[in-house]
């Protein structure tokens, strides 16, 4: 009985080695989908903080402004909050605002960064004082 269950189970380890096989000698790369999106999230990540360093050379407002957006999305482009429905990097409420600063706002980094760093030097004065904001609110 044990021999059956081991064979039942090599089974579908030998398909998908063959599939593998298949597949590299067709020039292919099978790897898992989360390990995939993982790392796909952390370059674009990577991106976003590199294009807001270069968009706010200044450290001081940098790290304000890399403060609320690790609290609000977590550097996620897509970050939606289910609740209210806020969206991106800085959680634009609608995040259709955010076309004011180009219309490829869902997707692009650089754009909803422009948008936030509109949005808190116009509301707040800099990122320091929208940062300000936040630690005293939980919100800016």
């Amino acid at each position: 009985m044990s021999v059956s269950v081991i064979r039942r189970i090599a089974s579908p380890k030998k398909a998908l080695t063959a599939v593998a096989v298949a597949a590299a000698s067709a020039g292919l790369a099978l790897t898992a989908a989360p390990a995939q999106a993982a790392s796909a999230k952390t370059a674009s990540v990577a991106e976003a903080k590199a294009i807001a360093h270069k968009m706010i050379p200044d450290a001081a407002q940098f790290n304000a402004f890399s403060h609320i957006v690790q609290h609000e999305s977590n550097w996620d482009v897509d970050a939606t909050n289910a609740s209210s429905g806020a969206y991106g990097l800085v959680q634009a409420l609608p995040g259709s605002k955010m076309a004011s600063a180009g219309s490829d706002w869902k997707t692009n980094a650089a754009t909803q960064i422009e948008w936030g760093l509109d949005y808190m030097n116009s509301r707040y004065g800099s990122p320091v004082g929208a940062w300000n904001f936040w630690q005293a609110n939980g919100w800016y």
